[in-house]
Formats: C-alpha cells, structure tokens, sequence
C-alpha cells in the first residue's frame, strides 16, 4: 500500500495516519522525494482502505501487491515524465536519443561529437570518465578533470551529458557536472551507490545487471526512489547468456514487460546489447519497435580509434541514419 501525503500534511495528521496503519496491521516507511511525501506500508491484513483514506492530510490511496511498490506501475496515473533540462524530457510520450563515445578521450573528440549531435538535434551526449574496465590495464577514463571539460563544452552548446558513476564518493564532485547520472551494469547492485544516488536530485539512468533479473532491476531502481529521487529510467543494455557469437543478449522482452510493470521511462542500449556495429541500427529500431522511451548509442568520429569498445561504436554517416530512421518509426507507432 502506498499513501501519498498531501503537501500541507501536518505533524499531528501523520501521527493518526501512522497510527492508523499499525493498527491495520501494516508496517510503514517514511519516504520523501523531490515530488512529494509518501508512506510505504508492508502487510498482508484485508481491510477497507477506505477507512484510512478519508484520513485528514492524505492525497491519496493505492493498493499495490508488488514488491517493489513505488516504481510499480500499479498506483501512478499514466507514465512518469522526467525534464532533465532546457526542455530536454523523456517518458510519458517523449522520445530521446543519447549519443557519444565510450570513452572521453579529449576536448577535440568532444568538440566534433558535441557538433555533430547538435546539427542532428540530439540533445543528450553520453561520455565515460571513469570507465569500469575488465583489463586493469585498459584505459580507464580521464576522471574529474576530464568530466568538467566535457561539461563546458557540452552545455556551450546547449547540449546535456551522461556519465557513469562508480562510487558513492565520486558523486558530490560530478554533481555540478552532470546531468544524468549513470549506473553501470556491474553497479546495479551496489546498494550503497544506490542509496547515495536516492539523496541527489539529478536523474538516474539505472542499467540493468549482466545476470540481473527484472525483479532485480525494479529492487534496484526501488532503493533509488525510497532514498528520495524520482527521477529514474530503467536501460536494458543486454544480459549474459550461453550465445557467444554476440556480446550480449538484448532482451526486448524485457522492454515490453518492463514498459507493463513500472512507470519509469525506459531506454535501450543497442550498442552494447549486440556488441557489433553493423547490427546496432538493426536492433535500435527493434528497441523503437518495443516501446522504449529512448535510445542510447556508441558514437566516436573514428569509431575504429576509439580508446574503447571500437568494435560497436558508430561513425557519424552510419549514427545519423539510425537517428533519422529511429525518430520516423517512433512517428508512426505514436500514430
């Protein structure tokens, strides 16, 4: 059960609105987030909610049976719509693409990227500066300075970025930086990162975990919301399975499904889904096709130079394509 608190709900109508509750037979968690106050309650007693309800200071009552019950689908009217800034929104009918390189490699490679997207009205530019590696000796990002020279650029531009996090102690350094925070597939569960990222208000694009399950995924997203942040989006990016011929296994399953049991926007990471650069137009349309709220892509303008995942990052000719081809086919699925 969730009650949603109205705004001017006093300290005396919350202490009969908890009272209440107990003596339902429910346990409750206070959880207060950019957009309002709410009440989580665990249980399994049957009775008229009715009765708690028509409580003084409530806005509202829902019933919800999942377990992951403020991500749930099941008590919000329609789907959550994040702005993430200048205008720039995602989910409930808004449609984005992030583009950029894996890694950020220099304020060059910047510049032509952040021109490219903007001729092609993308307004969102993904860009690692800490990059979790599986080689220690593999380039691993250029940190804090490189982020606040990705973030100059980008916004002279007018153009957001995405970045990973990997630490609950890097985030108060990028925060004056970054527009949407980043949880890589290897953090999905890594609660503590999580719970920090609960007490900023910059969004989060919540990837989903190599062997994670759906169940696992909303969990995840779950400790972000009762930490105080809304502003989630679930990323299928792919799952390990037995089929080697391909990096990963882009579940589109999961998009549908996801899209029926959470009302948080959700992207598709076709690049490394598939991990091979001529098949990720094919399956960025395919994620188009399942509903997904966005798209996020691998472009660098030498794929072949980049300092990372080179086998599945796209030119700019082959990027702007699947821009244009993902956008129409978007127009005529909301047609």
């Amino acid at each position: 059960m969730i009650i949603q608190l109205e705004p001017g709900c006093t300290e005396n109508q919350l202490r009969v609105i908890r009272a209440s509750v107990e003596a339902a037979g429910y346990q409750h968690n206070d959880v207060t987030t950019q957009s309002g106050h709410y009440l989580v309650c665990i249980g399994t007693g049957d009775f008229d909610i009715r009765n708690i309800g028509t409580l003084a200071g409530i806005q509202d009552i829902h019933r919800v049976s999942d377990a992951q019950k403020l991500v749930s689908a099941k008590w919000k009217v329609g789907h959550t719509e994040i702005s993430i800034a200048d205008g720039v929104r995602i989910g409930n009918g808004h449609f984005q693409i992030m583009a950029g390189p894996c890694s950020i490699e220099s304020a060059e490679q910047i510049s032509e990227v952040a021109g490219h997207l903007k001729a092609h009205d993308v307004r969102i530019m993904r860009g690692g500066v800490f990059k979790p590696r599986t080689s220690p000796y593999s380039f691993r990002g250029l940190g804090i300075e490189g982020l606040k020279v990705f973030s100059d650029i980008c916004r002279a531009e007018g153009i957001c970025i995405i970045t990973e996090v990997m630490q609950s102690d890097q985030i108060a350094a990028m925060y004056p930086y970054v527009d949407i925070f980043q949880v890589g597939a290897r953090n999905m569960q890594n609660y503590n990162l999580l719970d920090a990222l609960g007490e900023v208000d910059t969004p989060v694009l919540l990837k989903r975990g190599i062997s994670g399950t759906i169940k696992e995924l909303l969990y995840s997203a779950e400790y972000i919301f009762s930490g105080g942040n809304e502003r989630i989006m679930l990323c299928e990016r792919g799952i390990r399975t037995f089929e080697p011929a391909y990096r990963n296994t882009l579940d589109l399953n999961g998009v549908a499904l996801l899209k029926e049991k959470t009302h948080l926007p959700v992207v598709v990471d076709p690049s490394h889904g598939i991990g091979i650069r001529r098949f990720v137009g094919q399956m960025t349309l395919a994620g188009v096709a399942a509903g997904a709220d966005g798209v996020i892509l691998e472009v660098h303008p030498r794929p072949d130079q980049a300092a990372s995942d080179a086998q599945q990052t796209l030119g700019f000719d082959a990027a702007s394509a699947i821009y244009r081809k993902s956008r129409a086919l978007r127009e005529v699925l909301a047609s």
